[in-house]
């Protein structure tokens, strides 16, 4: 039996990958502690500070926007997502986080740049908090790992 070619991405950066997160200024109660938890993260890595560069949109639905111009730019290796859209008495929620999800799919499909989903989207705020440094873990931090190792897939499936 011929061996199978195994690739995957590493959780170690190469010290050149440059990183982008969007983050959601709704909900910062929540989304600070996910950012905190994703720059954090990256530093621990191994991510110089002055390749991470934070940007601040109103709500999650600008999250795809701003991902858009940022991945124009080709300053970025890979772009980071963080928000919270947590379910209130109306419908609001369902549109929010639908056209965030398939605005981030969008672009990263069309601008061929990974963008990890660090959106949350939960029925209650205990719910978001225990995902944002609580119980769960924190979703930015796990965010930052996702797209070390993309970042590395990437490089590896270039070569």
């Amino acid at each position: 039996m011929a061996e199978v070619k195994g690739i995957e991405g590493g959780r170690t950066p190469d010290g050149e990958a440059r990183f982008g997160i969007i983050a959601s200024k709704f909900n910062s109660a929540v989304v600070d502690n996910l950012v905190k938890g994703c720059v954090q993260t990256l530093q621990e890595q191994g991510v110089a500070a002055r390749r991470i560069t934070v940007v601040k949109v109103p709500g999650a639905f600008e999250i795809p926007f701003a991902a858009r111009k940022m991945a124009m730019s080709g300053d970025y290796d890979a772009l980071i997502a963080l928000g919270a859209v947590i379910r209130g008495e109306t419908s609001h929620f369902d549109y929010v986080a639908g056209e965030c999800a398939r605005g981030i799919t969008e672009v990263s499909a069309d601008l061929d740049i990974p963008i990890l989903f660090g959106v949350l989207t939960t029925e209650t705020m205990q719910q978001a908090a225990a995902r944002a440094g609580g119980d769960s873990g924190n979703k930015g931090a796990a965010a930052a790992l996702a797209a070390i190792e993309m970042v590395n897939l990437l490089r590896e499936l270039g070569k």
